[in-house]
């Protein structure tokens, strides 16, 4: 069941957060739709202007449509990840999304809240979510490229002015993370003084948090062991998401673990199999994989076991 992520937000709100996971394939999908139901939550998929563009957006829509046939229980949104405008009116237009994030956060405050305020108007006039971002997160997302040194963190008051001015349903804040697999150097970890603040002022409105990955050391190691050179690498503490959750992130985006699980199952596969040319051995080998720790992210979460009480409130 598609349903919008405000719907999502509604029941999660100070109780848990809800995994945005982005997709780009078959294998990913049918991972995530497995995950899930075999932990019971509900989830968010993301889809990227690169995922769109990978094959073609129809036939990422279309390969959704049918994991959401094959698993009938699933209930989830279809969220567009780091819109520019344009992409945004075309998911919007495409019937197709139940929600999307404009992302201007590399405008001044003036240009996101017009940029953002078109958006709004345009989705809500059918009844589809609006993501916004305030503040920018370092890290490299697709084709943007934020320079640790140009990153900035959300300012609360600018973040309550900025739902005010725009009505937009959730709202990313930078709070210290960052995309890619290099989010944070020694012992840093998630600025909870920000999100307290934003919290006080906003108090029920959702909030999100972008660059979440956990980036585990584990599947590094066995990456590197099997030929990779990732160096350097940390990510989010997992013991920070319902923390988080509490002061009211109901949207936690993770995406760069689920390309390390990727990488490496198709790194040990090939390693240990020289001779094997077939990609559909290790494509099961990785559908199983990413489905236990999509079970293992929701229950990090708060969302597994969240599915049933989720149904009912919806038919209420």
């Amino acid at each position: 069941m598609i349903v919008t992520t405000a719907q999502l937000f509604k029941h999660a709100y100070g109780k848990y957060a809800i995994g945005a996971y982005n997709i780009n394939n078959a294998e990913q999908a049918m991972g995530l739709f497995k995950g899930a139901i075999d932990s019971q939550a509900p989830f968010i998929i993301q889809i990227s202007k690169g995922a769109r563009s990978y094959t073609d957006k129809r036939m990422l829509e279309a390969i959704i449509r049918a994991a959401g046939d094959i698993f009938p229980d699933a209930i989830f949104a279809v969220h567009l990840d780091h819109g520019d405008e344009a992409t945004c009116y075309d998911c919007i237009d495409s019937g197709f999304f139940s929600s999307v994030m404009i992302d201007a956060s590399h405008d001044p405050f003036e240009k996101n809240v017009e940029i953002t305020k078109r958006v709004v108007e345009r989705a809500h006039a059918k009844g589809i979510s609006v993501e916004a971002e305030l503040g920018m997160l370092g890290g490299v997302e697709e084709d943007i490229v934020v320079e640790e040194g140009h990153s900035c963190l959300t300012d609360p008051a600018e973040a309550e002015e900025f739902v005010k001015q725009t009505g937009c349903d959730s709202l990313a804040c930078a709070i210290g993370t960052s995309h890619g697999a290099f989010k944070f150097k020694g012992k840093q970890s998630l600025h909870f003084d920000v999100l307290e603040k934003i919290k006080a002022r906003m108090n029920g409105f959702p909030l999100v948090m972008h660059g979440s990955s956990s980036v585990p050391q584990d599947e590094v190691a066995r990456i590197n062991a099997a030929g990779g050179t990732i160096a350097g690498s940390m990510g989010v503490d997992v013991n920070e998401y319902l923390p988080a959750a509490k002061l009211g992130v109901t949207k936690i985006n993770i995406d760069t673990d689920g390309r390390l699980v990727w990488t490496r199952v198709h790194r040990e596969f090939f390693r240990d199999k020289p001779a094997e040319f077939d990609f559909r051995p290790p494509g099961k080998i990785f559908i199983v994989e990413y489905a236990k720790f999509i079970a293992s992210r929701n229950v990090l979460l708060g969302s597994a076991g969240q599915l049933a009480d989720l149904r009912a409130s919806l038919t209420k």
